[in-house]
């Protein structure tokens, strides 16, 4: 079957070298001040105001201590007004960082901070473009309903303006696509609201019971996402959404993956992630799946599962990648809470490599943390809980930056990262030394190297914590960059074939190799004990003269080959990249 599975499969060749950073818009740069949202269309509390981007996170403002004493309730009111200049002004950074795609949590018309909850799938939210106010008045000038009446507000020719830089760049960009539920704001559920069954758009939501004004105990009743009323579930039919809610999200598809609609995708974006996509009818997908390929048959669709049942949605007919969170979980148990041997680790990535078709392996997401998980610097100062747990503060969650060792045992786990199998993925801020618990602690402002912050010292709990300086890590950002530029300019790094050499549980060390062919390849080494090893690495199976000798990537040193092997000595916690020398370089794709 999985044969078959590799003929019948195809990805697009760019997405297998592609280094992606993943964006929460409104966390990540406030580059217009004058868009920042307001709060009466957010129904704000008196008093409320745009939170300090450098801000103690746990401190409170005044309008959220008279709001709530408790910070998890007030945090969700906060917004820092990141937007989509903010993005554009720092292209040039995450060129710097070699990125070589973008995929950015929702950006579509939405009250809350995540967007998660849409008012509108054919606008841009209003606060993420430079007139919120004039866009606002498009918006009430359109028929939603019909596309013959949508227009361009100023955020959707900003997103446009984006992507034609990011394509400039040589950089490719994908958007959120949230599918399975809106916001109560979103027009036909509001329209719902207001007319109740006698709405034109009943169809579209899975009511369950309508109010009815002459009986006075009747309940307006609706499906939602996990039981969360403000966000309804559209409704299926078998195992598609229903025909109107179709044709709807086909018509915002083309919207943006071809915003001219003259054929030519090039001013679109290229390709989705898909938010939930399980909760979703396999039929829906297919139909969606051969309409995106027929207007960019180059598009990139990646879908959010969180198991081992990702290999049941990765196909010809689905999607081509997904966020493989199997492999952080075999990453977290090995490299951060050791609950498992080098040999179990290797056992258990064979496995999942396993599980796909074989082109598939070079364009899953290896992500290390998401909007959805604790930052990595906080599940390696927690590596007592288990990756998948809930993780908040007022579980013992330790809310402190990160020691010297720490940050050791995270930049010896982006090597890995960057020379897997696979296509990494970096959580903004993951590379600036950011750190944090799960939801709403992973959504802090990112730090930027040209602000000042202050430091972080309160607790949420009102507990005692150390004072810890909060500042772009500017060493940590470097480490990430000089492996982005070793990823990018060795292909065998992104389309060779995995090899496991050696490994040595009693030692904690194992090493693999990246091989395209005898020519080009790349060894990595990796100690995760805390004792300097000396690590012996077979080359029985490459064919190299015994007076050469490989350059260490990574320290800019030579290693000598001695005859069928190469020895190698590495401090704790640490790892090594190797190449033979002189190896042809080959710049991104």
């Amino acid at each position: 079957m999985l044969e078959q599975q590799d003929k019948e499969y195809t990805t697009p060749e760019w997405a297998k070298h592609v280094i992606w950073y993943q964006i929460f818009p409104e966390r990540f740069c406030n580059g217009d001040p004058s868009n920042d949202p307001t709060r009466e269309r957010l129904g704000m509390p008196e008093g409320w105001e745009i939170s300090p981007w450098t801000g103690d996170w746990y401190e409170q403002a005044l309008w959220e201590k008279e709001y709530s004493n408790t910070f998890r309730k007030s945090v969700y009111k906060r917004r820092y007004g990141g937007d989509l200049q903010g993005i554009l002004d720092k292209l040039d950074y995450l060129e710097e960082l070699g990125i070589g795609g973008i995929y950015l949590n929702p950006v579509f018309d939405a009250v809350s901070l995540h967007k998660y909850d849409a008012s509108c799938y054919h606008h841009v939210d209003r606060f993420f473009g430079p007139d919120p106010e004039g866009d606002a008045q498009i918006m009430k000038a359109e028929d939603p309903s019909d596309s013959s009446t949508w227009q361009w507000t100023s955020a959707d020719k900003l997103l446009l303006k984006l992507i034609k830089e990011v394509h400039k760049r040589g950089m490719k960009i994908i958007l959120d696509g949230v599918f399975n539920h809106t916001g109560t704001d979103f027009w036909a559920f509001r329209d719902i609201l207001e007319h109740q069954e006698h709405s034109q758009f009943k169809d579209w939501y899975a009511i369950q019971s309508f109010k009815d004004p002459s009986e006075p105990n009747s309940e307006f009743l609706y499906d939602s996402w996990w039981g969360v009323k403000s966000l309804p579930a559209l409704k299926e039919e078998g195992k598609t959404l229903a025909a109107p809610v179709r044709e709807h999200i086909f018509e915002i598809t083309r919207r943006w993956m071809d915003p001219d609609g003259d054929g030519d995708p090039s001013d679109g974006i290229d390709g989705w992630r898909l938010d939930v996509p399980e909760e979703i009818g396999k039929d829906f997908w297919k139909e969606w799946n051969e309409l995106v390929e027929s207007i960019n048959p180059e598009a990139f669709t990646v879908g959010e599962i969180w198991t081992k049942k990702s290999k049941d949605w990765v196909g010809k007919d689905l999607f081509k990648s997904s966020m493989n969170y199997p492999f952080t979980n075999a990453v977290i148990e090995y490299l951060v809470n050791e609950s498992v041997k080098a040999s179990e680790f290797l056992k258990e990535l064979r496995a999942l490599r396993r599980q796909f078709p074989h082109e598939a392996q070079f364009v899953l997401q290896n992500l290390m943390d998401s909007h959805d998980t604790p930052r990595l610097a906080s599940m390696i100062v927690n590596s007592d809980l288990e990756f998948g747990e809930e993780t908040k503060p007022n579980e013992g969650f330790k809310v402190r930056k990160p020691t010297v060792e720490e940050r050791r045992l995270q930049r010896l786990i982006a090597l890995f990262q960057y020379t897997y199998v696979g296509a990494p993925m970096i959580y903004y801020g993951t590379e600036a030394g950011m750190w944090g618990a799960d939801d709403p602690d992973d959504r802090k402002p990112m730090v930027w190297p040209e602000y000042e912050y202050d430091p972080e010292q309160k607790h949420p709990l009102g507990e005692d914590r150390p004072v810890d300086e909060n500042s772009f890590d500017s060493q940590l950002f470097k480490w990430y960059k000089k492996l982005g530029a070793i990823r990018n300019t060795r292909l065998s790094l992104r389309i060779g074939g995995f090899q496991e050499l050696a490994v040595d549980n009693a030692q904690n060390v194992f090493c693999y190799a990246r091989i395209l062919n005898q020519n080009m390849f790349c060894i990595v080494v990796i100690n995760r004990s805390e004792k300097t090893q000396k690590v012996s690495i077979p080359l029985s199976n490459f064919d190299i003269p015994a007076d050469k000798h490989f350059e260490n990537l990574v320290t800019d040193t030579r290693i000598r080959i001695n005859g069928e092997e190469a020895t190698l000595t590495l401090s704790p916690v640490t790892g090594a990249i190797l190449a033979p020398e002189k190896q042809d370089n080959a710049n991104r794709s």
